[in-house]
């Protein structure tokens, strides 16, 4: 099975309310204020949900009980005043709540925004499964990438607003790894979080004409070898069109992680483009996924076939 183009959600304008949901791990206070600011010169009206700045009360990597963020996230989902749902930080935590959310009424309340990365590479998964949705890879609010870097700011306001303007992706460093040209349409995310995935109700079964898009944080290079080995294996990377590299913060030294990422995907036969400037890097550029594109590795650029938003 092929991928196939996902539906579009409307594109942002100025007064839209937009809520800000912790899905994964535990959200400080402070972040999350300057966060929401930014969003309030943007002209947006974001509101928080109720559970945001909770801690498990047992297991302090998540951000309050399964139940919670869930109910949380689908709350926010069907609140028909709400144009754009955006995720505070990643993590860990999805993959305990998934199942606990009413997909049903989530498809019912229609296609809005939805932006997250890092954890929410699950979430990115099972939205274009069971909802059939475009998402965006693209920074959180209270991430400290999203505070500091003004391209990454830019890059996703552009996204939610004006995402004609931001039909090509790439930037400075962006090369090519491994020659060639390829269409199909963007999937992906943090790498570590799509293997993890596999064999679960939410994984989609094959990359097959794909073009993907994966980055990962604090991972050295032998275990994304594992990583990378368990994709290929398991026959998920048959068939996949192109493939993206964003970041691979904390991963170890760059030339050993390239070395390792040619010698695990050079023998797909498909073009390859490093350092595209997503992921957990110093900037993390807005990357739509479930959008028919292009990957030049000549011009070392992801190009949209159409804007991420209508």
């Amino acid at each position: 099975m092929t991928l196939m183009p996902l539906t579009r959600p409307a594109r942002l304008r100025a007064g839209d309310r937009v809520a800000v949901v912790a899905p994964s791990g535990p959200v400080p206070a402070e972040r999350l204020e300057a966060g929401l600011d930014i969003l309030r010169g943007w002209d947006l009206d974001p509101v928080v949900a109720p559970h945001v700045l909770d801690v498990h009360p047992r297991l302090g990597h998540l951000a309050g009980r399964d139940e919670d963020r869930a109910r949380d996230l689908q709350d926010a989902w069907c609140d028909p005043a709400v144009s754009a749902v955006l995720c505070a930080r990643g993590g860990y935590g999805v993959q305990r709540m998934a199942d606990l959310l009413d997909w049903t009424a989530m498809r019912a309340a229609g296609p809005k925004v939805f932006v997250g990365y890092s954890d929410i590479t699950a979430l990115h998964e099972a939205f274009a499964r069971r909802l059939g949705l475009v998402t965006l890879h693209g920074p959180m609010t209270a991430a400290m990438t999203f505070l500091k870097d003004t391209a990454t700011q830019e890059s996703l306001r552009a996204t939610l607003f004006e995402p004609e303007s931001v039909r090509t992706l790439g930037q400075d460093t962006a090369r090519g790894l491994v020659p060639g040209r390829a269409a199909g349409v963007t999937l992906g995310g943090c790498v570590s979080l799509l293997a993890a995935e596999l064999g679960t109700p939410y994984a989609r079964p094959s990359a097959a004409g794909g073009l993907l898009m994966i980055e990962d944080v604090g991972e050295e290079p032998y275990r994304l070898d594992r990583i990378l080995t368990q994709l290929l294996c398991s026959g998920w990377l048959d068939g996949v069109a192109g493939i993206g590299l964003g970041s691979w913060a904390e991963c170890g030294p760059y030339e050993d992680v390239r070395t390792l990422l040619l010698d695990r995907l050079g023998g797909l036969g498909v073009p390859v483009v490093e350092e595209l400037g997503f992921g957990h890097g110093e900037s993390n550029l807005t990357v739509p996924l479930g959008v028919p594109a292009v990957l030049d590795a000549e011009s070392a650029t992801l190009t949209l076939d159409v804007p991420a938003l209508v």
